[in-house]
């Protein structure tokens, strides 16, 4: 007997009928096998300035995707099962950045985020795929992108490095000017990767458009700034957390979470610090 015939034989009341059937129909929305559970954006480090960001539709982009990098021991299985990359963003041409960006595009037909410059000296130079770098996708300091039918928007910052692609020994070739990328996610987070690069005031004009939930920050030293104007960018940039990167992967890159954790103290830094190991994926 269903509940609504019981319901009607046993002449319950319209007001406890109704809470009956509300009872009955949340019971099985919440034991239901197809209750789906709230989606959050993820975020995957691989190593140097390398992650994986996938957005509650399910959307991949990769960042800098040197996936084989020295301090990731899983580097190259985890190439081999990369089986989705909807957009592969790339803040600069050189080989710790671009990383295995070609392979990855080959296989995945992952379009290409980048100043144009960068873009077509990857198809140039690094054999990037020429169909996958459109102009839907290439831009500029200072513009912004609306990509995957509103699912992100990705905005060009500048940074103060240098950029060039070179292939097998061959002269560095000219790829326009370092960036990094303020990625806006919809119904999630506001992630800033500096890309490599050191401290520039410019970084303050960043949250006067909206509140970065998370800052990708290179702390490495030597080639780009160490912990200390790191630690003076995070405040500059004020965001709601702030995660190390490139840093440990070659001798010469000698800071450290920790000194980076002491230098944020130092200076007074209220945004809160989170250190991820390599492989680690966290829920944003």
């Amino acid at each position: 007997m269903t509940i609504l015939k019981w319901m009607r034989s046993a002449k319950v009341g319209g007001v406890l009928a109704a809470l009956i059937l509300a009872v009955v129909v949340i019971g099985c929305n919440v034991f239901s096998s197809t209750a789906q559970p709230a989606l959050n954006t993820q975020l995957l480090w691989y190593g140097q300035s390398a992650f994986k960001l996938t957005t509650p539709s399910g959307k991949v982009l990769l960042i800098d995707p040197w996936l084989t990098n020295p301090v990731n021991p899983t580097g190259k299985a985890d190439l081999a099962k990369l089986d989705r990359a909807d957009l592969i963003l790339i803040t600069h041409g050189h080989f710790d950045h671009v990383g295995d960006a070609t392979a990855i595009a080959q296989k995945t037909k992952a379009k290409l985020v980048s100043t144009a410059d960068l873009g077509q000296a990857l198809v140039a130079y690094g054999s990037y795929p020429k169909d996958l770098v459109g102009l839907e996708t290439q831009g500029n300091f200072g513009g912004e992108l609306t990509l995957l039918n509103g699912d992100v928007k990705v905005a060009f910052i500048p940074a103060v490095h240098s950029s060039a692609v070179a292939s097998d020994g061959s002269p560095a070739q000219y790829a326009g000017n370092p960036g990094g990328f303020l990625i806006s996610v919809k119904n999630g987070p506001v992630i800033y990767h500096t890309g490599d690069t050191d401290l520039f005031q410019d970084m303050t004009l960043i949250p006067r458009f909206g509140k970065v939930s998370l800052m990708l920050a290179c702390i490495g030293d030597h080639f780009t700034m160490g912990p200390t104007r790191a630690a003076e960018a995070v405040k500059l940039v004020n965001p709601v957390t702030v995660i190390p990167m490139h840093f440990g992967t070659f001798p010469a890159l000698t800071g450290t979470p920790e000194a980076f954790a002491q230098a944020l103290r130092q200076q007074g830094v209220k945004s809160q610090l989170r250190v991820m190991k390599v492989g680690e994926a966290i829920k944003l």
